[in-house]
């Protein structure tokens, strides 16, 4: 049974420049790198109301390592302000993937591209709200 999301992989040939970038946008510091002395091959985040983990691996872990970039599932990370959020995204490198899309219902997701070739979701999600009893 599935349940839940357990852990987002990212890949990136400077896993610490990564990590640097990613700790400004979550505004939180990875809780876990491995190695704990020297270049850092694996760094990881917990992130949001229920400390979804998103994982930054060397490139060189990859599955396939010569895939071209950027490919692979689109997973969408909920904000309470998708413009915003965007235009933050946009200031710190990220280049457009999809276009802020709006949805029916409320909904509406855009993707980017990270600078090191991972495809981010964000979308405004009213189910996500509702589930945590919080106001959209």
């Amino acid at each position: 049974m599935f349940r839940g999301l357990a852990t987002v992989s990212y890949y990136a040939d400077d896993v610490a420049a990564a990590a640097r970038w990613y700790a400004e946008l979550f505004g939180v510091e990875p809780y876990f790198v491995r190695p704990e002395e020297g270049p850092a091959a694996y760094v990881e985040f917990r992130v949001g109301d229920h400390q979804d983990e998103l994982g930054i691996v060397d490139r060189r872990f990859a599955p396939r390592p010569d895939a071209p970039a950027p490919a692979g599932a689109v997973v969408f990370w909920h904000v309470d302000d998708l413009d915003a959020t965007l235009e933050r995204l946009f200031a710190m490198g990220a280049t457009v993937h999809e276009e802020l899309t709006p949805r029916e219902a409320g909904f509406a997701t855009a993707s980017v591209v990270d600078p090191f070739g991972n495809i981010l979701g964000v979308m405004h999600n009213p189910h996500y709200l509702e589930m945590l009893g919080a106001p959209g």
